[in-house]
């Protein structure tokens, strides 16, 4: 016989970590915690630069891959998922960025009313808390459950060579990428450069299992089953009753109360819906799945950032130089298991910043600055170069162009069809060129000439308007933020949710994760999918106060 619970929610990952935490932090409610991967407890997830590792790691990674993309010479790009307790929080950059307040008014005016910057800026507020430098000392500032860590005084010295050429460029220095956004440090707020700010807590990655599922699992309210493939959401009628998902090749199934939560991600909650009935009726029927609601958006609309990257061979001593070999790389690895510091102990994305290119009213493009060089070896492990080198790197930040995510068969084990459709609004060619002439100026500025002893093929440097839509359409790639599959909007011509998070059509299923946004955010989206998934978990707990409790 099935076990009833009152919520269940389908994925513990950034998203869903801090729902489990939230539905049950009052006693009341009995929540069910579905997982498809493992433990999180790895050397490699724990160890901040440990992420290049768990990169193409199936035991903690769905290892998608897109399908072949016209926009990007028919490349298809590699799109890592995490597949684990924590999800991608456990396998990302660490990069806490919450976005730029347009971000956010956008997403109210597409729909998702209530969502504008001044709503979400105090949820922010509520879930984190800055370690972070002050008057020459170290403090604490909030008191939420998201450690934001300012790693400036452990990055390598190279990295003060970004923030130099940054000042070349006329970008203000910001010493918190997060709080320029709010507190107007130049005239287009956000708009600077400056050390990334990491969820990195004494050393260690801090991620959303860290910050949210730990102190839930506590409580006795809390059920969590790991290794389980959710195979399909059970309804009946117009409503979402419970799920059905295999444990070690058996099945299973469990009733919801009052409502399942999908909280698996860009690719996995579209897929779920789809195999569940709930999405374009042709496609269901198409792969013989019976259709309980025809709802045309599930699965369109996905967005995600595509960056080009350049490396350069440097004239002075970078982090290649503390990593570049491995009696280098068991030194720092030594040093890192006696005091959780030195080189291990900071991602390498170091210094970031949101900046406009020609033209532009509002910061368009994100800068990444790494005071390292390496390759990605066959097998997906990194491979850190011996000499030293660099890499500067631009996103554009707003992309225009959407694409889809599709079952392709009703197998739940079979991955879906990633169609990113990149480059296929003539707005988002344009912004690719400019950023990449912005990528020009910067190598070319006094402060990074100095310290660059040659640039690397292909050399940017001379190439015209053609050439660099031609570079960005061979070398750019997804920084894994896809998003918007399953998005708010106003109705189900255009969304798949309402601005509650509520599906269209359906009672007691909602979606919760980065599938949810009606637009990517500018920067990396781990800050605001956190934000959404206690903004949403509010808003679960205010409709459902009034409901009888699951049965015992």
């Amino acid at each position: 016989m099935a076990q009833t619970f009152d919520f269940i929610i389908v994925g513990a990952g950034s998203a869903g970590c801090v729902l489990a935490e939230r539905l049950t932090a009052n006693g009341r409610y009995k929540v069910l915690l579905i997982e498809a991967g493992g433990s999180d407890q790895r050397f490699w997830i724990k160890i901040p630069v440990g992420y290049g590792f768990t990169f193409s790691d199936p035991k903690v990674n769905w290892r998608y891959s897109a399908a072949a993309d016209p926009g990007l010479n028919g490349r298809a790009a590699y799109w890592p998922r995490g597949k684990v307790l924590g999800g991608s929080s456990s396998i990302n950059a660490m990069a806490y960025v919450r976005g730029l307040p347009h971000d956010f008014d956008d997403w109210d005016t597409a729909g998702a009313t209530g969502w504008g910057w001044e709503n979400v800026r105090r949820s922010y507020e509520a879930l984190e808390t800055n370690d972070e430098w002050h008057q020459g000392r170290r403090r604490l500032r909030g008191t939420g459950p998201v450690r934001v860590t300012d790693l400036s005084e452990r990055m390598h010295p190279f990295a003060k060579n970004f923030l130099a050429a940054g000042q070349d460029m006329g970008w203000p220095f910001l010493p918190d990428m997060n709080a320029a956004a709010e507190e107007g440090v130049n005239t287009l707020p956000g708009e600077g450069m400056g050390y990334v700010r990491s969820t990195v807590k004494d050393g260690r990655r801090w991620s959303s299992a860290d910050a949210f599922l730990r102190p839930a699992m506590k409580r006795g309210n809390l059920t969590v089953i790991s290794g389980a493939l959710v195979e399909k959401v059970l309804t009946a009628g117009w409503r979402a009753t419970g799920v059905a998902f295999r444990v070690k090749g058996q099945p299973q199934t469990a009733k919801a109360a009052r409502e399942v939560i999908l909280s698996a991600g860009a690719v996995n909650s579209p897929q779920l819906l789809q195999l569940s009935g709930i999405g374009p009726a042709a496609l269901l029927q198409r792969h013989g799945i019976e259709v309980a609601h025809d709802l045309p958006q599930v699965g369109q609309g996905l967005q995600d950032h595509l960056a080009v990257s350049h490396f350069f061979w440097a004239n002075t001593a970078t982090l290649n130089d503390r990593l570049g070999s491995l009696a280098k790389q068991m030194k720092a690895g030594l040093h890192y298991v006696l005091t959780r510091k030195g080189p291990l102990s900071v991602p390498v994305n170091q210094c970031s910043g949101f900046v406009r290119t020609a033209g532009a009213a509002l910061p368009d493009v994100q800068v990444y600055c790494n005071p390292a060089s390496y390759s990605t070896q066959a097998n997906g492990k990194p491979q850190i170069d011996k000499d030293n080198g660099f890499l500067l790197c631009v996103q554009p930040s707003r992309p225009v162009s959407r694409g889809q995510i599709n079952i392709q068969s009703a197998d739940p084990g079979q991955a879906p069809l990633i169609e990113p459709n990149s480059l296929s609004a003539e707005e988002d060619k344009a912004t690719a060129i400019r950023a990449s002439h912005l990528l020009q100026a910067l190598a070319a500025t006094p402060a990074m000439k100095r310290v660059t002893r040659e640039q690397r093929v292909p050399d940017i440097a001379g190439m015209d308007d053609a050439a660099l839509l031609e570079n960005f359409r061979e070398r750019a790639g997804s920084v894994f933020h896809a998003s918007c599959t399953c998005r708010m909007g106003h109705t189900a011509t255009d969304s798949v949710l309402d601005a509650r998070l509520r599906v269209h059509g359906m009672a007691g299923l909602r979606v919760i994760d980065a599938s949810s946004f009606p637009n990517v955010t500018s920067g990396n989206t781990n800050a605001p999918t956190m934000m959404l998934a206690a903004r949403g978990a509010e808003m679960v707990l205010e409709d459902n106060e009034n409901r009888p409790l699951a049965a015992e």
